[in-house]
């Protein structure tokens, strides 16, 4: 039997204690037969006893719908935008939306986020940003309900997505080289977290896009107990490329920085960052970057196209594997995925400098650099596109001055192949190539998308190989030099038998367009 518990106690519970300690006060009012009767009880009814802080600069298009949200949820005792001097109508509309708004005492997000603890007046924490929408409800609840019951003093939302870019490609192997333990945060640049105040009143704010992983670390070095909450799928506005950069370099000083204050930055790990950053000189937003108003596009495959012969060939020629790659190479009982997974592991423990070495030495077909330099000065961007390795794509690129190469990485450690390869995520795309998951093709869709610029129109391909077919195919203008397969034989795709005989077609090909265009006019 449970004895009843009248509303003034009841209230006077709930206004002195969240959940675990609203739970021990019930529990004396239970019995035997009855033990879960403050769960029962509490649940319905959480605490209104979190400051909500959202930190907002020119955030007017959505500031005041985080708002609403935020007051929405049973728990949100108060909600503050610290107000990083918008131009625009942010603190207008946060305030009318029920929120009390401060101005930073300074420029910065880590800033506001300090302004916002100083200001807050409940013991527990929660941070959103200004620009979210797609949330589902009562997330605050969520996020602080491990620190109520005790499990943690700190905690990281992680929404139903893959982090961005500077998250899988700086933040997270950073954390893995320096900081393991904290390998387990699927969004550790996320904004969304909610702290014990006592907590984050320890810890440096940084000033720039480095203060959420920062918290973290420092949190983690503090001695605190960290947590990690669900909280579903959201949207959030991209950052631009160059802001994209910057929030990288800063990621990487705050990770290196905390590493150098623990005794954790040693040379070996400093050669894994160069490694690093040579792996994300493949991803295809550093590619963008160059392709800025670009109105035409050449796509030239490396192996047999650009080079007299393939490179991986001549690689085992000159590490003494040939044997073991024909074996590879004439197997018909496995897929390309497994095939090329294999030739990589081939040449495990091969050093960097073999691999250079091949690819500064590999012949390269006659007339090639006099076209791309003749096709550059007619406006064209010329991009290296193979499903080789980046490490010999991006020498292959500069021996022949393009503009760009992108290929599939081989990690190596200290100099030395690991024998795995990475896929280049603008092979795949969620639209593509019909007939293959990883494709070629898939490259060029990607380009289209994101450079208005250019259109089908104005890109020209060479290959030579089937695995290049459906690149020519939806290429505006496609070529074939020494075709491997009947496959590149057939039309639209054009056979020439040099280099030179490319630019003689192409430069009629604009002739005749140019004429046209007279004429019509």
């Amino acid at each position: 039997m449970v004895k009843t518990v009248s509303t003034t106690q009841l209230e006077a519970a709930f206004s002195a204690s969240p959940w675990h300690s609203i739970k021990q006060f019930i529990s004396q009012f239970s019995n035997k037969e009855s033990p879960a009767v403050a769960d029962l009880i509490v649940q319905p009814l959480p605490v209104a006893s979190v400051s909500v802080i959202i930190p907002a600069l020119n955030e007017s298009k959505r500031i005041a719908d985080v708002v609403h949200y935020a007051l929405a949820d049973p728990v949100t005792a108060e909600v503050i935008v610290i107000d990083d001097s918008s131009i625009d109508d942010t603190a207008v509309l946060a305030r009318e939306a029920g929120a009390t708004v401060i101005r930073s005492t300074m420029l910065g997000k880590g800033a506001s986020m300090q302004d916002g603890v100083a200001a807050a007046n409940c013991d527990v924490v929660a941070y959103l940003d200004g620009d979210l929408a797609g949330l589902r409800p009562n997330i605050i609840s969520d996020l602080v309900k491990p620190i109520w019951d005790g499990e943690a003093d700190f905690v990281k939302g992680s929404f139903g997505r893959k982090g961005g870019r500077v998250t899988e490609l700086t933040a997270k192997p950073m954390l893995k080289l320096f900081f393991p333990e904290l390998i387990q945060f699927s969004q550790p640049l996320g904004g969304i977290i909610a702290a014990k105040k006592v907590l984050l009143q320890q810890l440096h704010f940084e000033d720039g896009y480095g203060v959420d992983i920062g918290l973290l670390i420092d949190a983690h070095l503090a001695g605190a107990v960290l947590g990690q909450v669900d909280v579903g799928s959201l949207e959030h506005d991209s950052q631009s490329l160059p802001s994209l950069g910057r929030m990288a370099q800063e990621v990487s000083r705050v990770i290196l920085e905390r590493a150098k204050s623990v005794g954790r930055l040693s040379v070996d790990q400093v050669m894994s960052i160069f490694e690093m950053e040579r792996q994300n000189q493949t991803d295809i937003d550093i590619v963008l970057t160059k392709l800025d108003g670009c109105n035409k596009l050449l796509l030239l495959d490396m192996d047999g196209t650009i080079t007299m012969s393939r490179f991986v060939v001549e690689l085992a020629k000159a590490t003494g594997r040939t044997e073991a790659l024909m074996a590879l190479l004439d197997s018909e009982n496995i897929d390309q995925s497994t095939r090329s997974q294999d030739i990589a592991a081939l040449f495990r423990f091969v050093h960097q400098s073999e691999f250079e070495k091949v690819a500064h030495s590999i012949e390269i077909r006659d007339e090639v650099i006099n076209v791309v330099n003749a096709l550059r000065r007619k406006g064209y961007r010329v991009g290296v596109v193979s499903d080789s390795y980046f490490v010999a794509a991006e020498i292959i690129r500069r021996r022949i001055f393009a503009d760009f190469a992108l290929a599939h990485t081989l990690p190596f450690d200290a100099g030395v192949c690991k024998g795995d390869i990475l896929i280049n995520r603008a092979f795949y795309h969620e639209s593509g190539c019909k007939l293959h998951e990883c494709c070629k093709s898939n490259v060029l869709r990607y380009i289209i998308e994101q450079e208005p610029a250019l259109g089908m129109d104005g890109v020209v391909a060479v290959g030579d190989n089937l695995n290049d077919v459906c690149l020519l195919k939806l290429a505006h203008k496609s070529f074939t030099i020494e075709p491997k397969n009947d496959a590149l034989t057939q039309a639209p795709i054009i056979e020439i038998k040099h280099f030179g005989e490319l630019l003689a077609l192409i430069s009629k090909s604009e002739s005749s367009v140019d004429d046209t265009e007279h004429q019509v006019g």
